[in-house]
């Protein structure tokens, strides 16, 4: 803030000041340690009012007993000791919002990390927040394309969805996360992306490819390190649901990725043990699932009477061993609209993104895609599942009839066309591309090593070509006809 501002609020305050008899209750610190203080007084406490701390200090109420109440700790000074005395800032946890945060990378609290200037936003959002009535929605019906030909085909998002993305450590979570906030460049999504209680080489890693990718110009970056204390890593995904909150009122279709909710969910049960809560399955406190549940709850899409916005989130969780119904996966899955699950087997065997469509699943993004792609699209996934059972049936040695061997022939080929590498989001128009030549037939007769280069030619082509999503038919026939003529002329000579 200028200090022109700081004088001129001081001025005013100054100016209306009244002196006079202030009553103000007073508490004072019992002990603190692990980012947990105990604290004596202040009977009319509430949970979750922040709290201010003589040295500097912040902290906010997170557990009431008769005697003592008992604080996370948000910002923690080296002069905090017992006996420091404490008093109720008398208003929610909030933190600064507005269009000076986009391209930057700040802590929970909104305090800048990138080295640069605070902010100067003068609106602020609470962390805490209902979520939008049921007759402020409106259906999901508009496309979220991720630039992953095996999500925008068989798994699709629409804009207000929230879609987990669950699989075990290393298997390219976080990958997908990334590529989807590399394909909205240029397409006014406001991005999002949330870092908790990562290793700071992971996150300037994460921050490093958005910026050489220039999708740190319309995303900010919220980052509570591994090193944090752990009242920043426990709000750090409120805090960025609080920024695409703001700009979803403003009417802005925005995309929020929590990295990761399993830390969260570990964090929140280290406070909770430390503050002496009961704990239930998997020593978690028994209130985990409303925790994630009212967060994931304000992902929506607004209808045209509340701005029309959207917020969108990709929450990411973690399994052991491919274990998909734990506890934390469980109660995430039966929040989301659906999953996309990210399999070991597929990974050692060469198949990324490894996505096991056997048990992804999308259950409104459908509704959202386009009519083009959803007609081209409409029957593969079940074909797909199909070819693989066939796939495993073909171990046993059994003989096939030719119906059944060309199946599973072009099974193989749509397997090999789904692979994609990392970092390589793909245009909407090339996913119709690509699904029209597969329909179409034109890869039938394609060697499994050839089918790289031809999709290159066919991105190649769909870019130059002038067609659209809304081309007719026999416009794209007749283009995909012109694409594949030297390519066939050329095999049979």
């Amino acid at each position: 803030m200028p200090v022109t501002r700081v004088l001129d609020q001081q001025s005013e305050w100054l100016a209306s000041y009244q002196p006079g008899l202030r009553v103000r209750e007073k508490g004072s610190v019992v002990s603190i340690g692990d980012g947990i203080s105990w604290i004596r007084g202040l009977p009319s406490a509430a949970i979750e009012d922040v709290l201010i701390f003589a040295d500097g200090s912040r902290g906010m109420v997170f557990d009431l007993n008769r005697d003592r109440i008992g604080a996370i700790l948000l910002y923690e000074t080296e002069y905090l000791t017992a006996a420091t005395s404490v008093r109720l800032a008398k208003h929610s946890l909030s933190i600064p919002v507005g269009n000076e945060f986009i391209g930057r990378i700040v802590d929970p609290m909104g305090m800048p990390l990138d080295g640069l200037a605070a902010p100067t936003s003068l609106m602020r959002e609470n962390l805490e927040k209902a979520s939008p009535a049921i007759t402020a929605r409106d259906f999901v019906e508009k496309p979220l394309y991720t630039g992953i030909k095996i999500i925008d085909t068989l798994i699709p998002i629409g804009k207000g969805q929230r879609q987990l993305i669950i699989g075990d450590e290393g298997l390219g979570r976080s990958s997908i996360a990334i590529d989807a906030v590399i394909n909205q460049k240029n397409q006014n999504v406001i991005c999002i992306y949330v870092l908790i209680g990562q290793k700071r080489s992971a996150v300037v890693n994460t921050i490093d490819i958005l910026r050489k990718q220039g999708a740190l110009d319309y995303t900010v970056c919220v980052v509570a390190e591994a090193t944090a204390l752990p009242g920043l890593q426990y709000i750090a995904p409120f805090a960025g649901c609080a920024l695409a909150d703001y700009w979803m009122s403003q009417g802005r279709d925005t995309l929020i990725i929590y990295d990761d909710l399993s830390t969260h969910a570990k964090t929140y049960r280290e406070l909770s043990l430390l503050l002496r809560r009961p704990p239930g399955r998997e020593a978690y406190p028994g209130d985990i699932f409303f925790v994630h549940s009212r967060l994931l709850e304000r992902s929506t899409r607004l209808n045209a009477k509340n701005g029309g916005g959207s917020m969108t989130a990709l929450p990411i969780v973690e399994t052991q061993q491919g274990e998909i119904s734990a506890y934390i996966p469980t109660n995430l899955i039966s929040i989301t609209d659906g999953q996309i699950y990210l399999d070991s087997n597929l990974f050692v065997s060469g198949f990324r993104p490894a996505i096991d469509i056997t048990k992804s699943v999308s259950r409104i993004g459908g509704k959202a895609q386009h009519q083009a792609i959803r007609d081209q699209a409409g029957k593969m996934k079940l074909d797909y599942l199909q070819f693989l059972e066939l796939e495993t049936f073909t171990r046993f040695g059994q003989r096939l009839e030719a119906s059944m061997e060309e199946r599973i022939k072009r099974g193989r080929i749509l397997r090999e066309i789904l692979k994609q590498d990392r970092l390589s989001p793909l245009s909407n128009l090339f996913q119709l591309a690509w699904l029209k030549s597969f329909n179409g037939g034109y890869f039938d007769a394609v060697d499994l090593s050839e089918i790289g280069p031809r999709l290159s030619k066919i991105e190649q082509f769909s870019h130059t070509s002038g067609l659209t999503l809304d081309s007719s038919e026999e416009q794209w026939r007749g283009a995909l006809d012109e694409w594949f003529k030297p390519i066939a002329e050329a095999q049979a000579t």
